[in-house]
């Protein structure tokens, strides 16, 4: 075999593809030079041809070298076996301890496995049969004279029951930006307050079952903030800058001269409020932050002080390290060299000795967790209480940025050398970059799967639904080589069985429905898995499409999250007016000239609203908030379990909250709502707009669909 053929073999061998189908159904080749520096960070030496042969020669021992799998994430119900290897001949004994202490004896099988050298020594390979366990987190236990060895046993539920509970009827709820929705007592960016507002508005006034939010993950602990909520510092944590200062409960016992710059600030962002032009994150934190400091000075009640401590308690070190983390970013600044040279990892010496130095902000950006919590928790339960069946549904981003708290604390579970992102597609030409580090898949399965359990738990610890971004990734993910375009880089496989399995099984224990973003450039069976295992799929209306034609809404799917547009569009009046077309052409982003851009998204969008009329559901001379309502009454015909409606495309606002492809050229994710004039819409204007009240009555899923 040539080189190339052997080094497209060994990285097929470790999951990394040497060739995929694209969006224009054509395949496309990884190079040479992008599959051995994916390979290398997975920890294979494939510089040279000796190298190459060696490791294909290794593949096959690899497993033996393990008494037990690193891991096993397995379906309750379903029959499992599992080898345990040790010295040929010598005997075994295999327990696992339940979550609840239980002990279980493991059977062994009548299997005979042929011994295998191994570095050295003659290695046997003993099979055995997962018992009947109960859904959680248990441990294998395995001991063969004086070695034993322990792995993580995960048995996750073959399907979702929350998806089931979805189909029974059907519900309609808001999709929104958070922290563009303010009201009168918000500081400059909408909180955690303001949404339990929101949701009390939208099943109180209008029968709305839910509020989709961006992700609130944890960010930089103090300005300049990063202002993409899907770029964050941490996903196991929350973002401050959420909370309302004035519903903490020691805000009420100030000293008088804090009282003073706490309504001093109160004053201030009442104005700002108004302010239509971008929202002023850096301006909003540093204010909330100053007050912060002096509420958690003023002195807790016996029974408070409990509840935190009790906190701190249960987020045990991964909530103290990333305390830690916010703590010496205070103290070094954004870009300090002495991250590399003190503070690599949290094990450094120096850094032990900073967790004594640094305990009181520490223990403040503890106490912000907590009080993040607290505020999470009251939003849900305002939501049901004002009968919303499911509530909030949070949002779990990609990943997290390179220099953040997560990469800091979670070490070598991520691939530091590699970015994720997504391959050109019809929307983006050039492919994406995220500049994330991806999960190290085999590390990420040595640590039992831990670090993305906890990434999964804290989305849904008060929610009722999460929506995963680009669950694709958890099948296969787009890795990019450092300093490589994103055209460059290649799929890199996952064990999306024990993904899918874990967050099915975290969504089980939450009473949570899960819905999946699977859009994009995805293998066929994909989406009929996802539905399998209960989680719901989304539609957006202007990507449904049978060849050039519309798809008919009664086509699409059931268990799916069915909605006109999405953030990385514009609201719908933007969009039928073409202002995207516009845009990408003014930020140089367009493949082709304007004029035929422009001419095949205005037939696009004919197309679409032909059928509308063909149905009689759109007049021949209506206006934008007609047009805009009969394409919401479009996608209600459709049996989607839920039907989602953008809370700008119920204002009437125009402008995109992001343009994938850009960054400062464009503000991404900094526009205020406003209605179709600019003029800002607050919360406190919700309850008597015509507007929004009329496009939640035109999302109202229709009777006869229920029934499809």
């Amino acid at each position: 075999m040539t080189s190339t053929v052997k080094l497209r073999e060994l990285a097929e061998q470790f999951g990394i593809a040497t060739t995929y189908v694209g969006w224009d159904q054509q395949d496309h080749y990884a190079s040479d030079d992008t599959l051995r520096r994916v390979l290398v960070s997975l920890g294979v030496p494939a510089g040279t041809e000796a190298e190459i042969d060696a490791a294909l020669l290794d593949v096959p021992n690899r497993p033996w070298r393990r008494m037990l799998p690193p891991v096993l994430v397995v379906v309750q119900g379903e029959e499992h076996t599992f080898p345990v290897h040790v010295a040929h001949g010598d005997p075994v004994q295999v327990q696992v301890r339940t979550e609840d202490g239980d002990v279980v004896e493991v059977a062994q099988q009548d299997v005979w496995v042929d011994p295998r050298e191994v570095d050295g020594r003659l290695v046997g390979r003993a099979t055995f049969a997962v018992p009947d366990l109960p859904l959680g987190w248990h441990t294998l236990h395995a001991r063969s004279n004086d070695t034993e060895a322990e792995a993580t046993l995960v048995v996750t539920p073959a399907r979702l029951a929350t998806a089931d509970r979805l189909l029974e009827r059907r519900r309609r709820g808001l999709a929104t930006q958070l922290y563009s929705v303010r009201s009168k007592r918000s500081w400059g960016v909408g909180d955690f307050a303001d949404l339990a507002d929101l949701a009390a508005i939208t099943a109180s006034v209008h029968g709305g079952d839910f509020v989709l939010v961006n992700p609130v993950h944890a960010g930089e602990p103090e300005p300049p903030l990063e202002p993409s909520p899907y770029l964050p510092s941490s996903r196991r944590f929350v973002h401050p800058i959420y909370l309302r200062v004035e519903n903490i409960r020691e805000a009420a016992f100030l000293p008088r001269k804090h009282r003073k710059t706490l309504e001093a600030y109160t004053g201030k962002f009442a104005k700002s409020n108004r302010k239509d032009k971008r929202i002023d994150r850096d301006t909003a934190y540093r204010a909330k932050l100053e007050v912060l400091g002096h509420v958690f000075r003023v002195p807790r009640s016996p029974a408070r002080q409990a509840q935190f401590d009790a906190f701190r308690a249960a987020g045990g070190d991964a909530l103290a390290d990333f305390a830690l983390w916010c703590a010496l970013s205070e103290k070094f600044g954004e870009r300090s060299t002495r991250w590399q040279t003190l503070a690599a990892t949290p094990d450094e010496p120096y850094v032990t000795r900073q967790r004594t130095k640094l305990a009181e902000r520490i223990e403040f950006h503890c106490w912000l967790q907590w009080l993040c919590d607290e505020q999470l928790a009251e939003a849900q339960a305002t939501a049901r209480a004002a009968g919303m069946d499911i509530g909030i549904v949070h949002d779990l981003a990609v990943g997290v940025r390179p220099d953040g708290a997560d990469a800091w604390t979670l070490g070598d579970a991520l691939i530091r050398d590699m970015t994720v992102g997504a391959p050109p597609d019809d929307f983006n030409r050039q492919g994406q970059d995220w500049t994330q580090p991806p999960w190290h898949p085999v590390r990420l399965a040595e640590l039992g799967y831990r670090p993305y359990r906890d990434v999964v738990r804290t989305a849904l610890r008060h929610a009722g639904g999460l929506r995963v971004d680009h669950i694709l990734g958890l099948f296969r993910t787009w890795w990019i080589p450092e300093g490589c375009t994103p055209d460059q880089g290649t799929y890199v496989k996952y064990d999306h069985e024990a993904l899918i399995g874990i967050l099915a099984l975290e969504a089980h224990r939450a009473g949570a429905v899960l819905i999946g973003e699977d859009l994009g450039v995805f293998e066929s069976w994909v989406q009929e898995y996802l539905s399998r295992r209960g989680i719901a799929g989304t539609s957006i209306l202007w990507f449904e499409r049978d060849g050039d034609d519309p798809r008919p809404p009664e086509s699409y799917r059931r268990l799916c999250l069915t909605s006109v547009t999405t953030h990385d569009l514009p609201p719908t009046a933007g969009f039928l007016a073409g202002e995207h077309i516009t845009l990408r052409s003014e930020l140089g982003l367009l493949e082709r000239d304007l004029e035929t851009e422009a001419a095949d998204a205005a037939a696009e969008r004919d197309a679409v609203l032909a059928v509308l009329r063909e149905r009689g559901l759109l007049e021949a001379d209506a206006d934008e908030q007609r047009t805009v309502e009969a394409l919401h009454r479009f996608v209600a015909a459709s049996p989607s379990a839920l039907i989602g409606v953008s809370l700008a495309d119920a204002v009437g606002e125009r402008r995109s909250q992001n343009q994938p492809g850009t960054s400062d050229e464009y503000p991404n994710w900094r526009i205020p709502l406003a209605d179709k004039n600019g003029r800002t819409v607050l919360l406190e204007d919700l309850p008597g707009n015509e507007r929004f009240a009329a496009l939640l009555d035109a999302a109202a899923p229709e009777p006869s669909a229920d029934k499809a």
